[in-house]
């Protein structure tokens, strides 16, 4: 497999996740907190696929490197919201 067919199966699997986030945002309780962590995680959960998408269209080494790093803050900061209503109070 080479790089090309690597990005391809990672921006499918970006978008598959965004929508699974999406999908994951409307089944939260309807309550204020619930709502204010939700909504940031349904922001940085599907504009990861975006900017990976992003990232696969840089036009040179640096400016892949720093697109990537948004899209790892962006991951990061997906799994914190999943873990803030998964984890007990």
């Amino acid at each position: 497999m080479d790089r090309l067919d690597q990005a391809k199966r990672l921006q499918d699997r970006t978008k598959k996740f965004a929508v699974r986030v999406i999908k994951a945002f409307t089944r939260l309780p309807k309550n204020e907190a619930t709502r204010t962590v939700g909504r940031q995680f349904l922001r940085s959960g599907t504009s990861l696929a975006a900017n990976y998408r992003a990232a696969c269209r840089a036009r040179s080494a640096a400016d892949f490197i720093s697109k990537i790093a948004i899209v790892t803050e962006e991951t990061d900061e997906t799994l914190f919201g999943s873990n803030c209503w998964s984890s007990p109070i």
